[in-house]
């Protein structure tokens, strides 16, 4: 009996160790992905925050200025840019937020319905960015309306900063000129 149950866990052992492998790691881009629609040049955002001297979230309008090669964002008189060659990665990220009425409802006594459970979705267009005329660096987030309209603006971004995928995101490939110039003292 007690070989018979040695044999068994030697054999799920061997199944499960044989199951570990490491995955191969493909930096290919996926050429069957298709490429989003062309963004409105001017859209509806919502600033989070992340731009030295602006930490108070705005709602405005995201557009792209081709003419002065930088992405824009405008409320009022306030003007935010971030110029092309700046961007070092963008990527859009999308997270479960619960809306504030509901948290307010969750408070109240029992009501039939269980509002604390309920979240949406709510989707960023994610920039890094580090400027070398002003010296400054930093991650800064817009807050956008649906899924396509994010997807459109990360990828007509990326593809005006000149930024190669890298699975999800996109990144700004340093040149070998860049690196040894950062690596002398």
């Amino acid at each position: 009996m007690k070989f018979i149950g040695l044999v068994f866990l030697t054999a799920m052992m061997s199944v499960a160790v044989c199951a570990q492998r490491p995955r191969p790691v493909t930096t290919a881009t996926d050429a069957s992905k298709a490429t989003p629609p062309a963004p409105p040049q001017t859209m509806k955002a919502k600033y989070e925050g992340g731009v030295f001297g602006y930490n108070k979230t705005m709602e405005g309008t995201l557009s792209f200025d081709d003419t002065n090669q930088r992405l824009l964002f405008r409320k009022d008189r306030a003007e935010i840019f971030i110029p092309y060659s700046a961007v070092t990665s963008t990527f859009g990220d999308t997270q479960k937020r619960r809306p504030a009425a509901a948290t307010v409802a969750q408070n109240v006594p029992y009501i039939g319905w269980p509002l604390g459970f309920l979240k949406t979705k709510v989707r960023y267009l994610t920039v890094q960015y580090s400027d070398p005329d002003s010296r400054v660096a930093g991650v800064t987030s817009f807050r956008l309306d649906n899924q396509a309209l994010l997807d459109s603006v990360v990828y007509a971004l990326a593809s005006k900063a000149g930024l190669e995928p890298r699975g999800e995101i996109y990144v700004r490939k340093r040149n070998d000129a860049e690196v040894m110039k950062s690596s002398t003292p």
